[in-house]
C-alpha cells in the first residue's frame, strides 16, 4: 500500500520489471487488477508512456495528423509548436509515425503527454532510446513540472535528478523512501 502526494515524483525500482511494468498498466488503466484496489483522486487525470509503443505507432497518419488526435486544439500550428519542442522541425511533421526512429517515437510519446496536460505523469522507461540531449531536457521538463510522475528507468542518474522518493518493490512490498 501506497499514497502519492501532489508534486511527489516517485521513482519505482526493484529487480522484477514485468511487475513494474504491469503495475504501471493497471494504474494506467490498461490493465484490471487480479487483486487489491487503487484510487485516484478527483481532479487528477493521467498520461501514460508505456513501455513498448508499438501500437501507438501502428497506423497510416503522419506525426502532425497523430498528435492532433490528442489535443483540444485541433489547430495544426499550435500543434507542431508542441513537435517543435520535442526537435521535429519543418518537414518531420509530415513523416509517417510508423516510420520513426525509436527516439523519434519516444519524443513523440513527450510531446503527446505535454499537449494532453495531464497532472500525473506515469512514465514507464522514457529515457530508452533518448540522445544525451534529449534526456537532459526531459530532465528538466520533469523537474519543473509542477505535478505527479512515478516512473521507472534504469538510468540512475536520472532518478536522482528528477525524483523526490524511491519506492523499492521487492518480494510483493514496497518501502517508500525520500530522495
Amino acid at each position: 500500500s501506497f499514497t502519492v502526494g501532489h508534486d511527489d515524483k516517485i521513482a519505482f525500482v526493484g529487480p522484477n520489471t514485468k511487475a513494474t511494468t504491469m503495475l504501471f498498466k493497471i494504474l494506467a488503466g490498461e490493465e484490471e487488477p487480479d487483486s487489491g484496489s487503487y484510487k485516484w483522486g478527483v481532479t487528477t487525470s493521467q498520461g501514460y508512456f508505456p513501455k513498448d509503443n508499438t501500437k501507438e505507432f501502428d497506423n497510416d497518419l503522419i506525426i502532425v495528423d497523430w498528435l492532433t488526435q490528442y489535443s483540444e486544439e485541433k489547430d495544426a500550428t499550435y500543434v507542431r509548436g508542441f513537435l517543435g519542442r520535442m526537435l521535429f522541425a519543418g518537414e518531420d511533421g509530415v513523416k509517417k509515425v510508423k516510420v520513426l526512429s525509436g527516439g523519434e517515437k519516444v519524443r513523440c510519446l513527450l510531446s503527446k503527454l505535454m499537449i494532453m496536460g495531464s497532472n500525473t505523469l506515469i512514465l514507464d522507461e522514457p529515457t530508452n532510446h533518448l540522445d544525451m540531449d534529449a534526456i537532459a531536457w526531459l530532465e528538466e521538463f520533469l523537474i519543473n513540472f509542477q505535478n505527479t510522475v512515478i516512473v521507472v528507468s534504469h538510468d540512475r542518474y536520472f532518478l536522482n535528478k528528477v525524483c523526490t522518493h524511491i519506492a523499492d518493490i521487492d518480494y510483493s512490498k514496497i518501502q517508500l523512501y525520500a530522495g
